[in-house]
């Protein structure tokens, strides 16, 4: 019997090969209708198409990703070979400014600069990218180190003094090697970065077997200090990455297997907490450290090309809108080598939306496969961002070159937008550089005014509505002279909130804001200035004079932007909703009429209104091909949702591997999709597991099996399966879940061949011990319409 997804073989991630560090530009798109949500789209806006890194590479797994102080965006991956048939390298490096034309830089490290404590065979995986305390660091796994006999996995770090390099290593681990109880070494994978809001550094990491941990780090940010903290439960999360974003914590983690070519179920899932350290729950409160383990869904593969979407970044554009970069693996072309080889995961882009609070992909609609609009590095009023003394201000100088980042502005007295800005909520962003005090004023019928001051350590935000001005105030660490630091100031109808950051990672470093109305107020610390008063529309212009203006004695000032504040979506992308009740199996009749056997198990029974199945120790995965499968057929080729309600007590924490009971679309023993409640080690999981053949274009070659996580198991748990066929004539299966058969939670989707006619059945199998009888109370077949955007891949 196959392990289930989450405990599938790592090893399939090791790299073999890269390009040689040369730098080779790559095709330019040219802009195409089509407006993401809640948003004006400039004539110039660039577009892109996933997969993104197509330009210059097969697969750029592991993606993480910073805006660099030069004005382009820097993607950094793991170390899988870049094309197929490459040489061996060291994680990749490579940018663009419109997400469609590429540079790619070469590789982090070659035999001048590997680290020295990485044996000569150690993978070097899962980068990550910070800018921290004035010089940039590269956060990074190594497999197996010199320290310890066997793989003995650990965090490094690397600096440099710009986002290409060239890269040192730190002589030590960031995150030593941790023996497990037992034996071996706990998984010391997938490292995040954060900083809080107080200036306290984290690193987050870890994996399936262990699960995912936290510690507070040094100034730096190269040294642990004091004890870690576990965030989430083994067994079930990667690839973490946390953001804070209206006074929460997110901690988004991937789930389910990375790597296993066209049934790759890799999906990305979120908790939240006060606390960068936990702990983390769900939008249901479920937390992400117990065996029912919780996780609300922000992305996972909807029905077109793309599967086995995961290890994810989070980036902010010039609009304040926030985009979510992953790899994922095009299922017709799923392999950089023969099948069970590498797999092709290429680095895909999309907009992430904050939805009732939690960041959701497309607004929940998944990958996209057609033309978005890009991430914007651009400003309105005619400023040219990377240099912002050439145009679009007056009385602004030319300042100093600095080393990484160009052109710089100076601001001597006042520094005005010769054009003024659009009324409504506005989006103002720039990088300040050294201990001069920076005052931003933004002018409509609330005037606005956030001062950066460095030299007393605060940064303050006003809001003068009609006389009566209204102050907050918080402290802002101190930096090393040359450092950067990003202010970002969001105006809107009810106040404005002024931000510093370093990375502008959504690792914010200083908060304030201020709402026109007192009790709304919101700030690290609460030094007040004048009394509530409600205003007009905050950043409003009167067009009699300019928007935006820059004050200070001697200001350093770059990648300067000013552009309308960007809306996300306000609703969830549609889901499948059952419709009329087309037929309900009740299991009142002991013969079952109606439904058909692959391999009768003679154990089952009917009796009050139940179907009971003693659990058994068989499975359809592999080669075994043993489980029993009860069958019926299905309503037809329309849309239409199948539903079981299942009972099975799986207990919690204990390992009963894989006791499961679930409802299955069934081609054949090696071509079904199973949604199962099932025990996998200590956790309680729903998995939506797919076998097919390993090679798309080879029905009756060797399988592969991989699974979806979706929703949060419960002893009694509803099952749907929602059916549709696209124009392609393939069928798509969405599943969902529900722990009261109200609320349900629609999580990945499933595709099988054109010219297939699969039926659904109920399974209850994975393990004979301990003796357990899993219960099917119904199985109905429901009308339905399958949202239009599901799977569709639109823009916006």
């Amino acid at each position: 019997m196959r392990t289930p997804t989450s405990q599938r073989t790592r090893g399939l991630r090791r790299g073999t090969a890269c390009l040689a560090a040369l730098a080779t530009a790559v095709g330019v798109t040219a802009a195409a209708p089509g407006v993401a949500a809640g948003s004006p789209r400039p004539a110039d806006r660039a577009t892109y198409e996933n997969a993104v890194s197509d330009p210059f590479s097969d697969t750029f797994a592991d993606p993480s990703v910073i805006r660099g102080k030069d004005g382009w965006w820097y993607a950094y991956a793991t170390s899988d070979p870049l094309r197929a048939g490459d040489a061996p390298g060291a994680m990749h490096m490579a940018r663009t400014r419109d997400w469609s034309s590429w540079e790619y830089l070469g590789t982090v490290f070659d035999d001048t600069n590997r680290p020295a404590w990485a044996t000569a065979s150690a993978g070097l995986w899962a980068p990550d990218i910070r800018y921290v305390a004035g010089r940039y660091v590269l956060y990074f796994t190594v497999t197996d180190t010199t320290l310890n006999p066997g793989d003995d996995a650990a965090i490094g770090a690397a600096t440099a003094p710009s986002p290409s390099g060239p890269w040192t290593p730190a002589p030590a681990p960031a995150v030593p090697p941790r023996p497990a109880p037992g034996g071996g070494f706990l998984w010391t994978f997938d490292p995040a970065g954060f900083t809080d809001s107080d200036g306290q550094r984290y690193l987050y990491f870890g994996s399936y077997f262990g699960g995912l941990w936290a510690t507070r780090m040094s100034a730096d940010g190269l040294t642990p200090v004091g004890d870690a903290t576990q965030v989430a439960i083994d067994n079930r999360y990667e690839g973490s990455y946390v953001v804070r974003h209206g006074g929460w914590y997110y901690l988004m983690a991937s789930a389910a297997n990375c790597c296993a070519g066209p049934t790759t179920g890799y999906s990305v899932f979120a908790g939240r907490s006060r606390s960068p350290m936990g702990p983390f729950v769900d939008a249901e409160g479920t937390s992400l450290l117990t065996s029912r383990v919780g996780g609300t869904l922000v992305l996972t593969q909807n029905g077109n090309r793309f599967v086995g979407a995961g290890h994810h970044a989070v980036v902010t554009d010039a609009e304040g809108r926030d985009f979510v970069a992953y790899h994922a693996i095009d299922r017709t072309n799923p392999w950089l080598a023969q099948p069970f080889g590498i797999n092709r995961r290429p680095m895909l882009l999309d907009r992430l939306d904050w939805v009732d609070g939690w960041p959701r992909t497309r607004a929940g609609a998944g990958p996209s496969d057609t033309r978005q609009l890009a991430p914007s590095l651009a400003s309105g009023l005619g400023i040219t961002a990377t240099d912002p003394a050439a145009r679009g201000f007056r009385g602004l100088a030319r300042g100093p070159v600095d080393p990484v980042g160009g052109r710089t502005g100076l601001v001597r007295g006042t520094a005005s937008t010769t054009a003024p800005a659009p009324s409504g909520p506005l989006h103002v962003r720039l990088d300040h550089r050294g201990a001069e005090p920076l005052r931003v004023q933004v002018g409509g019928d609330t005037a606005v005014t956030v001062t950066l001051d460095p030299r007393h350590r605060r940064l303050t935000a006003q809001v003068d509505g009609r006389g009566r001005p209204r102050a907050l105030s918080t402290a802002l660490p101190t930096l090393p002279a040359g450092a950067w630091r990003t202010l970002t100031i969001e105006t809107g109808r009810d106040g404005v909130t002024a931000e510093v950051s370093e990375s502008d990672l959504a690792d914010v470093v200083a908060r304030v804001a201020v709402d026109t109305d007192a009790r709304h107020d919101a700030g690290d610390d609460r030094s007040r200035g004048a009394a509530a008063h409600r205003a007009g529309r905050t950043g409003a212009n009167t067009g009699t004079g300019p928007a935006v203006r820059l004050v200070s004695a001697g200001a350093v000032v770059d990648n300067v932007v000013v552009t309308p504040k960007a809306q996300d979506a306000r609703r969830l992308a549609a889901e499948p909703r059952a419709g009329a009740l087309l037929s309900s199996e009740d299991f009142d009749d002991p013969i079952l009429a109606g439904f058909s056997w692959v391999r009768r198990d003679p154990a089952v029974t009917v009796s009050g209104g139940s179907l009971r199945w003693p659990v058994e120790g068989t499975d359809l995965v592999g080669d075994g091909n043993t489980a029993s499968v009860l069958l019926h057929d299905t309503p037809g080729d329309g849309d239409w949702i199948a539903e079981a309600k299942t009972t099975l007590d799986l207990g919690v924490d204990t390992v009963r591997n894989y006791q499961q009971v679930g409802l299955v679309a069934y081609e054949d023993d090696d071509d079904f999709a199973r949604l199962s409640n099932v025990a996998i080690w200590n956790t309680r999981q729903t998995e939506f597991g797919r076998e097919t053949a390993a090679d798309p274009g080879d029905p009756d070659g060797p399988t592969s099996y991989g699974g979806a996580i979706v929703g949060t198991s419960a002893p009694t748990l509803w099952l749907r399966l929602a059916h549709h066929r696209n124009a392609a004539g393939e069928h798509l299966y969405r599943a969902g879940t529900s722990r009261d058969g109200t609320h349900w939670t629609w999580g990945a989707t499933w595709t099988f061949r054109a010219g297939t006619s699969p039926r659904i059945g109920l399974v209850a199998h994975g393990g004979a011990s301990p003796a357990v009888t899993a219960a099917v109370d119904h199985l109905r077949f429901y009308a339905s319409r399958w949202p239009a955007d599901a799977g569709a891949g639109r823009a916006g």
